[in-house]
């Protein structure tokens, strides 16, 4: 149970029981195990279930990063019912920094996958999603017109489904009929209430049911604000407290300050003006406290109201005054937030660019040089033996013992003929190739096998050796000078390392070293990664 697999089995239980701090440190193992063993496809649920916990215990930015990174390697493996299940995920945390337009732009991109492969329970979560986006932007009517469009999908699916969409349904319906009631239709804002008592009902029923202590919180804290605007503020009262009592109990910081802020609201509902600012000044102090810098600004824009609604305008005016002041420093906050994936973003595209690109390169090069390394077997610029030597050579070299493949290739080779010129890239080349050669053993086979990749051959009984063999040669390329160049100049390497099986399995080692490589790449270049 301690392989990607058990941990990752362990973290989502930890999840469905609302242990997220537990279930996100498992998630997190799971990833940092399975990117250790090249297993793309286990680090990307990995990096999902980390995200989907981070969501709750307030890591939104954090949980957007572990999205993306889990949509690069699936994007890899070509798993576009995953990307569409993590863009989901990814949209929530971008909502809650306050990214609402790329929140947006992740579903659309998650609504036209699930439309291309016709599947409904995708589909599903991209409208429950969206309907979630456009509540927080406080477009509650198309909001609900999404909600309701995945209530329509939810039969058949599982309970956390079916929970969600009717919580987020009773969570808009609580802005809903304020605003219905504020426009002069109270007859609309009856149907809304009912419709969103009926549904919050439902959804406690199944989070009691799934022993799941967030969602029974969450679930409270909407019927009781739902139960205030009926009318009925001592049932009100009693689930906000009992829902206050269980975040509490689990750390849920965030659901903690959310059901101080409602018992203000109730007391406010219920005319409790003096009482209602006692409160609201309570959860100001705690999301002061905590850094909850948006449910601080709403705050301030409550306690503007009240104070107002009660005759003292220079409190309203403080407030609405520090209301804005917030409000401004949002927008800064969430500009920085945006600059810092854009970061990471590009990060990850140009390592899939570098990535392309080297294989471009090498196949194109491979293809210009066809006719002549057909009739040779030695490499006419760096004097290796070529491609096709090496693969006369592995078979031989597998059946007499113990062998690993190395993939070695220059990291940011495109620069250096950008910047120098292919007649110093070739220089370079020919120089690293005889450096290679030289730290080799007698036994190994050193080979160029396109553009600036190679291949070592170490026959070798133990991992061990392999690796402090392949990390002696990185330190040998990354330590030359090149004076004659660039004095300030400094090459590395990238090595992708992976054992031939007993079985003499050459195409299979030759994947998981080229796989290793680009582990290598991603993790940042210049390392060995088996």
């Amino acid at each position: 149970m301690n392989g990607p697999t058990g941990l990752l089995e362990r973290a989502e239980q930890a999840r469905l029981a609302g242990d997220y701090r537990d279930g996100c440190a498992l998630a997190r193992q799971a990833a940092e195990l399975a990117a250790a063993t090249g297993d793309d496809a286990s680090q990307a649920r990995a990096l999902r279930s980390q995200a989907t916990q981070l969501l709750r215990l307030g890591g939104q930015e954090e949980s957007v990063t572990a999205c993306r990174d889990a949509v690069a390697l699936l994007e890899t493996l070509g798993d576009d019912a995953a990307i569409c299940d993590v863009l989901t995920v990814e949209a929530m945390a971008l909502n809650e920094l306050g990214l609402h337009e790329e929140a947006l732009a992740a579903l659309t991109r998650g609504r036209d996958i699930a439309h291309r492969l016709g599947d409904q329970d995708l589909l599903y979560w991209v409208h429950n999603r969206t309907g979630v986006v456009h509540s927080s932007m406080g477009d509650y009517a198309l909001s609900t017109t999404y909600l309701l469009n995945a209530l329509r999908m939810v039969a058949g699916m599982d309970a956390e489904a079916q929970f969600c969409v009717l919580n987020n349904l009773a969570d808009n319906a609580v802005h809903q009929v304020a605003r219905q009631r504020a426009a002069g239709d109270p007859a609309g804002a009856e149907d809304t209430l009912r419709a969103a008592l009926g549904h919050v009902g439902e959804a406690l029923e199944l989070a009691r049911t799934a022993g799941n202590p967030f969602r029974v919180a969450i679930s409270l804290d909407n019927f009781g604000m739902l139960r205030a605007l009926d009318g009925d503020f001592p049932a009100a009262t009693r689930m906000i407290a009992e829902a206050r009592r269980i975040a509490v109990a689990h750390g849920y910081d965030s659901i903690e300050l959310g059901t101080l802020q409602h018992a203000a609201r109730v007391q406010l509902l219920r005319g409790a003006g003096p009482e209602a600012i006692d409160l609201f000044q309570q959860s100001l102090a705690q999301a002061v406290a905590t850094g909850e810098t948006p449910m601080a600004m709403i705050i301030h824009q409550d306690l503007s109201e009240t104070y107002e609604s009660i005759g003292e305008y220079a409190a309203a005016l403080k407030h609405y005054r520090l209301f804005h002041d917030l409000e401004r420093t949002a927008h800064s906050d969430a500009a920085a937030v945006r600059a810092r994936m854009a970061v990471h973003q590009f990060e990850l595209d140009n390592a899939r660019l570098e990535a392309e690109l080297a294989r471009i390169r090498s196949a194109e090069l491979e293809l210009a040089t066809l006719s002549w390394q057909r009739q040779a077997g030695e490499d006419v610029l760096t004097g290796l033996p070529n491609r096709r030597h090496a693969e006369q050579r592995l078979p031989e070299m597998a059946a007499a013992g113990p062998l690993w493949l190395a993939f070695a290739d220059i990291d940011h080779f495109k620069t250096v003929n950008d910047r120098y010129g292919h007649h110093s890239g070739d220089a370079v080349l020919s120089r690293i190739a005889g450096e290679l050669l030289a730290g080799a053993q007698d036994t190994d086979l050193v080979a160029r096998m396109g553009g600036e990749e190679f291949l070592i051959a170490l026959p070798s009984a133990h991992a061990a050796d392999a690796e402090a063999r392949c990390e002696m040669l990185r330190t040998r390329i990354a330590a030359l000078t090149w004076p004659d160049l660039d004095p300030a100049l400094t090459i590395t390497l990238s090595i992708g390392l992976a054992e031939v099986a007993p079985t003499g399995d050459l195409t299979e080692a030759n994947l998981r070293a080229d796989r290793n490589l680009y582990r290598a790449k991603r993790a940042g270049r210049n390392r060995v990664a088996s």
